[in-house]
């Protein structure tokens, strides 16, 4: 089970993620979050960090210009766009990317990925009309695709609480947090990170046993 921590700030809130055992933190480039970063504090934040965790620069319908400028400034190691970006963009910076889906109520996830077939993950996340993300709203876990042979990565409202539900329900390789585990929008919570981190790991470990008849 990998873990992304978003909506990462500052370089205490990155080193306490990675700490906890964060595989990934996410660097938000969207000016209306709360959670917005700059290409400097993103640049500091890549420095302070070790280089084997995956930066992960969040992008909303943005202009391919600003995604450049990002790239010059910040060494990302992989993009995801959160917006209504079809394939040709988000492959047009030759960088890894992960696909954000919202899932609306009558949103097929099967038929959607397949549109993005060069993404390296598929990430699912709660749908409020005009909110791109980072509403705190989960989804029905159950309307995850089993199977599809890809790397789905699940968000949505998750919490130190409901994670271990959200693994069993949904069977995802990867688990994304940003509110779920905040003091204050934008500054994170040790306490909950960690204790996220821990209750989506020991849930993995909970299904493989059962896999194996441990």
């Amino acid at each position: 089970m990998r873990v992304k921590i978003c909506g990462i700030t500052s370089v205490d809130d990155a080193l306490l993620a990675v700490d906890a055992g964060a595989d990934a933190l996410g660097l938000v480039f969207y000016p209306p979050s709360p959670r917005n970063v700059t290409p400097e504090q993103a640049a500091e934040i890549a420095r302070a960090v070790s280089p084997f965790v995956v930066l992960t620069g969040l992008f909303v319908n943005a202009h391919p210009e600003q995604v450049e400028a990002v790239l010059q400034q910040v060494p990302l190691n992989l993009l995801q766009f959160h917006g209504d970006e079809n394939a040709p963009y988000c492959r047009q910076f030759r960088r890894p990317y992960i696909k954000a889906l919202r899932m609306r109520p009558e949103l097929d996830p099967v038929e959607v990925m397949a549109g993005f077939p060069d993404a390296r993950g598929i990430l699912l996340d709660a749908y409020r009309k005009g909110v791109p993300g980072g509403t705190g709203d989960t989804f029905d876990w159950q309307r995850v695709p089993r199977d599809s042979g890809r790397q789905i990565i699940l968000a949505g409202g998750l919490t130190p609480e409901n994670v271990a539900s959200a693994v069993a329900a949904a069977h995802p390789q990867a688990v994304d947090v940003s509110g779920g585990v905040e003091a204050s929008p934008g500054r994170k919570d040790a306490a909950k990170v960690t204790a996220f981190i821990r209750a989506a790991r020991a849930a993995c470990a909970g299904q493989t046993e059962l896999t194996q008849g441990v």
